[in-house]
């Protein structure tokens, strides 16, 4: 289990992480989300012992995770940091990179080893081309192989596929989250993405200013948002008034886009102002005497119509 026990790191005598605690038991992913700023990053490099804690412990197991002051090289061994800069040796080739850590002693077996990694980031056929040739994207992809190659325990990602053309991320992420699993690797990734951990983790927290403000499963978090900047982190987010979906309540609701529909009428009426596509569907800007919302529809709008809608 990783355990992160009342914790506090100051950058600049600046606390950037105030008296954070969290527990994660052995192969569970989680993800790590917020606003820029927010001390993700940060958090990521402390559980890998690259800073001193002012206050409390992280512990892996019997372990205690523990920074520059007492490692020559910051780092702990059961754990692998993807940062976002991929320091990769440019003048070596893909495979030399991957396999840079790997034993000598069975040159066949590490060979084998590269390979499996190189089909698990899609890069096999870049074997043997320099590092230095490679694009952003492939580059990013070659550095997750090389974190994966020595299957550590505990697998830190900041922004692993941030470089990565979309087309090529969907299987990425599947294969890669796949692999962690059978492997029983415990990951913590953080990321801007919702597509990068959405299907893929057991757990999110949600940090605001390096505090955790929110935790629990993806499904939960989706569909019950506990405030408007955690369910902002999933999607655009509407602040309807209940009272124009029910007469007895005052509450104001979290909306998201999908969860309203067009009918023939109801008691939220709108004026469209804008549609953007979205490929699957219609993003439909729109104003109302309680402000602007937004809506998801099949088909385009045209501006200036007046439309009813209802919560689904």
């Amino acid at each position: 289990m990783l355990s992160i026990q009342n914790i506090s790191f100051s950058y600049l005598k600046q606390k950037t992480i105030p008296n954070f605690s969290y527990q994660l038991q052995e192969g569970k992913n989680l993800a790590i989300i917020g606003e820029s700023g927010c001390g993700k990053s940060t958090l990521l490099k402390l559980i890998y012992g690259l800073h001193d804690l002012d206050e409390g412990v992280i512990s892996w197991k019997e372990s205690e995770v523990l920074g520059p002051k007492y490692h020559l090289v910051p780092g702990m061994d059961f754990m692998k940091y993807l940062a976002q800069d991929f320091d990769l040796m440019p003048f070596i080739t893909v495979g030399e990179n991957v396999g840079k850590y790997l034993s000598n002693i069975d040159k066949e077996k590490k060979k084998a080893r590269i390979a499996e990694l190189l089909k698990i980031v899609e890069m096999s056929e870049f074997a043997n081309i320099k590092a230095k040739y490679l694009s952003g994207g492939q580059m990013q992809r070659v550095a997750l192989a090389r974190v994966l190659a020595l299957e550590p325990e505990v697998l830190l990602l900041d922004e692993p596929f941030s470089h990565i053309d979309n087309f090529r991320k969907n299987s990425l992420r599947r294969s890669l989250f796949k692999y962690l699993k059978e492997h029983n690797i415990t990951t913590i990734i953080a990321s801007h993405d919702e597509n990068d951990y959405l299907s893929f983790v057991d757990e999110i927290i949600v940090i605001k200013d390096g505090k955790q403000i929110a935790n629990g499963s993806p499904r939960e978090l989706l569909k019950n948002p506990p405030n408007y900047y955690v369910a902002s982190l999933f999607d655009d987010i509407n602040e309807i008034k209940a009272s124009y979906f029910d007469d007895n309540s005052k509450e104001t609701l979290l909306v998201y886009p999908i969860q309203l529909k067009t009918v023939e009428d109801s008691k939220l009426k709108v004026v469209v102002s804008q549609n953007y596509f979205k490929g699957s569907h219609y993003l439909i800007e729109a104003s109302y005497d309680g402000g602007k919302l937004f809506f998801a529809n099949d088909e385009e709008i045209e501006i200036g119509k007046n439309i009813y809608l209802k919560k689904k």
